[in-house]
């Protein structure tokens, strides 16, 4: 299999000069610095949600959720980024951020399953993340879909999240969970129904699916730390999450 690409600028652009993505999305590329407005303008949404959940995160002294505002963050910035510019190298670090903030929660989940303690969970979240994304050019040389990790990760946090709601002795509440899940399939579903060309029109750089994908993956980002908010902190001694605030 060879590598997969997506059209190349125009010559003469800022970012001609790049290798481009392995995906092209709805959003017409432009010949300027900024090659997809909508779908790098609506990460803004993301880097707010991230800071949102930094600071919560200080102000209630919850350590363990700590990684979910800057992992957040990294995400929104990076895929800035990488649709701005319309270039692979930038799209590599967009993997980067998606999986910072999808093992911030895969690390959470591990604690609460005690697979990892609290002296080793760091070790365990900076491994997991340059594992995945040096997996990436790999992928992206052979021409496998590397949005497959992403993928791969997601259903690794469902199935950890089961795991956990058949062991709960406490009353925890799974609506909040459940809305952060159905406003992450909602994004998906705009995000395929852009890359399809199922809904698109190229030409409009202010409303895209692939935007939105953006706009409700920020919300689900915030739901879903207010699920974990809401359950009690490690202790440091391995306190089991089996109770609800």
């Amino acid at each position: 299999m060879s590598r997969l690409l997506a059209p190349p600028l125009e010559p003469g652009c800022p970012w001609s000069g790049w290798t481009p993505p392995n995906v092209d999305w709805c959003e017409a590329e432009l010949c300027g610095w900024i090659v997809n407005p909508a779908d790098t303008y609506s990460n803004a949404a993301i880097v707010l949600a991230g800071i949102w959940m930094w600071r919560s995160a200080r102000r209630t002294g919850r350590a363990d959720l700590a990684l979910f505002g800057p992992a957040a963050v990294a995400t929104g910035l990076f895929s800035a980024l990488y649709h701005a510019s319309y270039t692979w190298f930038f799209q590599f670090f967009d993997f980067v951020g998606m999986f910072a903030f999808c093992f911030a929660v895969v690390t959470l989940n591990a604690r609460r399953l005690g697979w990892v303690s609290a002296g080793r969970q760091t070790r365990f979240y900076v491994l997991g993340v340059v594992a995945m994304s040096a997996l990436v050019p790999l992928l992206f040389e052979t021409g496998v879909p590397i949005q497959l990790l992403v993928m791969a990760l997601v259903a690794a946090i469902f199935w950890q999240e089961f795991r956990l709601s058949r062991r709960s002795t406490g009353a925890v509440r799974y609506e909040i969970y459940l809305g952060a899940m159905v406003l992450l399939a909602a994004a998906g579903t705009f995000s395929l129904l852009d890359v399809t060309r199922a809904w698109c029109d190229p030409h409009d750089h202010f409303v895209q699916g692939h935007a939105i994908w953006h706009l409700l993956s920020a919300a689900s980002f915030v739901v879903l730390y207010l699920f974990y908010e809401r359950l009690p902190e490690f202790d440091g001694h391995g306190m089991r999450y089996d109770g609800y605030r």
